[in-house]
């Protein structure tokens, strides 16, 4: 159901563009397939077991903690080594660091993305994969000492949006290590969530979504500005329902820059609810068939499960404070891709042991599993034959 609810998103994504940008329509809706669906389809096909998405894990830590090493020069002297690099040679350009305030008295990194809140939401997405899905893989020590890694990596990013994903994350392991007893835990917790917006709602004045941005954000002036971009979102929303308004500039004061800081408000905008509804729903979809999926508890596949829903919660939730394009936008359509085996995964044969072989075994398949040997007895027939 989620591949065929992306499909219909793409394509309305497509029809929306005949509408609002008819010269676009072809050069659009290809960079939109292949970034979105490119990205999706390449976790789909390459992930489908608990080994090639606890390699994923690996590998994909492995990247977050060399970046550290860039991204702790550009944090001290403001200078973009790779992008830098990249600039200098024929035929390349690449995006250089832009003028940003300090913050805590470091520069925000860039390493090699346009902007540094995509760089730690990108890094923020490690640190449930390594916490929580290598909790059966690698050592405690290994364990912690990456986890740390990823997070002081996402920290040097110094963005709100960021720091929010890797935030919400700690907060689903810590409720889930100390009502790990409970097997209700998840319901009362969601209950909490609906209790908490009830109430807020009653004693603020100020609706809960405000209340939301303006502690999300490092400054009371970011925290405005996201709240009059939601405004006069859905004031492009409600005129434009159906279709949306394309790639064309959308309607707000002149004192307000173009940048939406919003990745399902400017979806919404941009394709209409249409073109929302179909790609939300497909990401719901598949995270509650995965989330309310029976799994044998303490296995490590429920720990690669838990730890791929709790990234996927973190970053939606994140995603209302910050907009992704370009590779970051492609690799937020893989971590969807990355947990849909947890659907058709048969937990006794993941489960079962493996026999690693020799270095002369694997010139052929990498691993095998163990086959119990098959007693021989001869038959009645052929044991008279022999005694003939």
């Amino acid at each position: 159901m989620t591949d065929v609810l992306f499909v219909m998103h793409l394509c309305w994504v497509s029809l929306s563009l005949a509408v609002n940008n008819p010269a676009s329509l072809v050069s659009a809706t290809g960079s939109a397939s292949v970034e979105f669906l490119g990205g999706y389809l390449i976790a789909r096909a390459s992930i489908r077991d608990q080994m090639s998405f606890g390699a994923f894990c690996r590998f994909f830590a492995a990247i977050v903690v060399l970046s550290l090493v860039p991204a702790l020069i550009e944090a001290l002297t403001g200078r973009a080594l790779v992008p830098e690099l990249i600039d200098r040679l024929p035929f390349f350009t690449a995006s250089l660091p832009f003028e940003m305030d300090p913050r805590m008295g470091l520069h925000r990194v860039l390493v090699v993305f346009p902007h540094p809140i995509l760089y730690g939401l990108v890094c923020s997405t490690a640190i449930s994969l390594v916490w929580v899905g290598l909790k059966q893989d690698i050592k405690p020590t290994h364990r912690l000492r990456n986890a740390g890694l990823v997070s002081f990596a996402t920290f040097l990013s110094l963005s709100s949006g960021a720091l929010l994903a890797a935030a919400l994350q700690f907060m689903l392991i810590g409720w889930q290590w100390v009502f790990r007893t409970v097997r209700a835990r998840w319901l009362i917790f969601l209950g909490l969530l609906v209790l908490s917006y009830i109430v807020v709602d009653i004693a603020s004045s100020r609706s809960p979504m405000r209340v939301f941005l303006t502690y999300a954000t490092f400054s009371a002036h970011s925290a405005y500005t996201r709240l009059y971009i939601f405004d006069w979102g859905m004031v492009n929303v409600w005129t434009s329902p159906l279709f949306g308004i394309g790639l064309n500039d959308w309607v707000r004061p002149a004192y307000m820059g173009a940048s939406v800081d919003n990745f399902w408000l400017l979806t919404t905008m941009r394709w209409g609810i249409p073109g929302f509804m179909t790609l939300a729903a497909g990401v719901l979809y598949l995270v509650l068939r995965v989330a309310f999926r029976p799994l044998p508890e303490g296995s490590s596949l429920a720990d690669k499960r838990r730890a791929w829903v709790f990234t996927i919660c973190g970053l939606c939730v994140t995603l209302t404070t910050v907009h992704v394009w370009a590779g970051s936008y492609s690799y937020i359509a893989f971590l969807f891709g990355a947990g849909a085996w947890f659907l058709s995964v048969s937990p006794e044969k993941e489960d079962e042991p493996v026999e690693w072989r020799t270095q002369e075994d694997r010139q052929g398949s990498i691993y095998r599993r163990e086959i119990a040997p098959t007693p021989y007895t001869r038959s009645p027939v052929q044991h008279r034959r022999d005694q003939i």
